[in-house]
């Protein structure tokens, strides 16, 4: 719809909103000033918009059913062959269906989303050709990306692979199942609260959130710009560095990035933990919703470190237990305000804006009946947050930076920290007639190690240490910002234990 200038008792109108008396009068003036602004306006509707640039051939493809999609991870299938050559050669890989790759449908879990097809391809996809990888599709996410268990998706839960009938976790959900599944060497996910690590502690697999800024999220659907991170999932330590040194480092366009490049991380893998200090964070276990058996093995994979030569210690960090709180408003409050007021982008962020995603959810509202558990609370509640002023958001926002500085004095001591990423193993899959309640337990339990880590921007991996009743649990490593190589490094120890 082209841009048009409202009579001035729409003007009127639109001042009785804000609390303002316009006279007659006062809404003719503002209208006949105002409406002198529709040229500039209409010009830049005129203007061409950036050409995408899609370089490797592809095919929209379609939606596998039956035994071609066994655990319903798959959201769309379409195979794109990357270069003839280059690091990521010879793997395949799924992409989160939150990651915009152009041709393929896209609907970020939601059903508000049905028929939107992207015209460009995330900085992340271009650079995973470029080295050679073939996509062979995308991967189903939670609704929106705002839920940590397999029950909200509008294509219906995605089963574990290694659980059948318990969760995948979220919300990369389906990147998780057709790694651990062998149906991919490689997956991408995005991570605001633990949406990387949490299902690839449930499924055994290795998950990484970079550090915030370090890999580029053009292209990708945003919760709130503050937190949004983009990474690796993996079968293995080694791969998990590999697709990150193709991933990482500035593409210019996102302002979440600092310019810093990758490195060669790869070669962090095998180096062992001799001598180096690891603190495993007291807070991090005990929690209420902890079970021993998974604290036990994470306990029990840290002694493992001692035994090839680390210096492994307890330390209390009393902040961490606050940083899922922190982590509440801040995701809350933005993710309301950015699917509310933001047209599903938001707004002041430095970067690339997708016009036709903001076309596509712009109509939100006449299928909000639609909308998952999940995403009606956090409307609800950021509606609530957002009429106390945003000073909640605000502060949170404030505070953050003394989580962050409690997390950095700790690793002046210990090259990284370590504890469970989820309290507990892959739960069972909520059913279809689960309430309100009950999907909204399921979904946000279990991020209260792995959520103040989006907020502090650390870099933090989930493997595998073992299991518990038969379940995957995993043992996430923290480090410093931009040390990614030293998270591999004792991450690549305790995964070499359970091979």
């Amino acid at each position: 719809m082209a841009y048009s200038f409202p009579d001035h008792k729409v003007i009127q109108g639109i001042g009785e909103q804000f609390g303002m008396n316009l006279s007659d009068a006062e809404a003719a003036e503002y209208h006949a000033f105002l409406d002198g602004l529709t040229p500039a306006f209409r010009l830049i509707e005129q203007l061409p918009e950036v050409a995408p640039q899609v370089q490797y051939p592809r095919t929209p493809g379609y939606r596998p059913e039956g035994a071609e999609n066994k655990y319903n991870a798959w959201y769309y299938k379409s195979t794109i062959k990357g270069a003839a050559s280059g690091k990521l050669h010879g793997k395949t890989i799924a992409i989160k269906d939150s990651v915009s790759v152009a041709g393929v449908p896209m609907t970020n879990g939601a059903s508000i989303l049905d028929g939107y097809v992207p015209e460009t391809d995330a900085t992340i996809v271009t650079r995973i050709l470029d080295a050679g990888g073939e996509i062979l599709g995308k991967a189903v996410c939670e609704y929106l990306c705002f839920a940590g268990n397999s029950a909200t998706s509008s294509t219906g839960p995605v089963q574990n692979p290694r659980v059948p009938g318990h969760t995948t976790g979220g919300s990369s959900n389906g990147s998780a199942a057709l790694v651990a599944a062998g149906e991919v060497d490689m997956a991408i996910g995005a991570d605001q609260a633990g949406s990387i690590r949490m299902p690839a502690s449930f499924c055994g697999i290795v998950g990484l959130k970079p550090t915030y800024g370090l890999v580029p999220y053009t292209g990708a659907a945003s919760i709130e710009y503050t937190f949004d991170h983009l990474g690796p999932m993996t079968r293995t330590v080694a791969e998990c560095a590999l697709l990150l040194e193709v991933i990482a480092g500035d593409d210019g366009i996102d302002g979440r990035q600092r310019g810093e490049p990758s490195q060669p991380y790869t070669q962090a893998i095998g180096k062992g933990v001799k001598g180096l200090r690891i603190g495993i964070v007291e807070e991090g276990f005990g929690r209420a919703e902890s079970e021993a058996g998974t604290d036990e093995s994470v306990r029990a994979a840290a002694k493992q470190l001692q035994a090839q030569g680390a210096i492994v210690e307890t330390v209390s960090i009393p902040w961490h237990n606050i940083g899922s709180a922190l982590w509440l408003p801040i995701g809350i409050e933005g993710s309301a305000h950015n699917l509310a007021h933001g047209h599903g982008v938001g707004y002041g962020a430095n970067g690339a804006y997708s016009l036709s995603y903001m076309r596509a959810i712009e109509n939100w509202k006449s299928h909000a009946n639609e909308l998952a558990p999940t995403i009606k609370a956090v409307l609800l509640s950021g509606e609530v947050l957002s009429r106390h002023g945003g000073r909640i958001y605000a502060k949170a926002q404030n505070l953050k930076r003394r989580l962050r500085a409690e997390y950095d004095a700790a690793l002046e001591k210990y090259d990284v920290l370590v504890m469970p990423t989820t309290p507990m193993t892959a739960t069972k899959i909520v059913t279809q007639d689960a309430t309100p309640t009950e999907v909204l337990v399921a979904s946000w339990e279990m991020l209260n190690n792995t959520s103040p880590f989006d907020l502090t921007g650390h870099p933090a991996i989930s493997v595998c240490c073992g299991e518990f009743e038969g379940r995957p649990v995993g043992f996430m490593v923290v480090g410093r910002h931009f040390q990614e190589s030293m998270v591999f490094q004792v991450a690549d120890a305790v995964h070499q234990e359970k091979k």
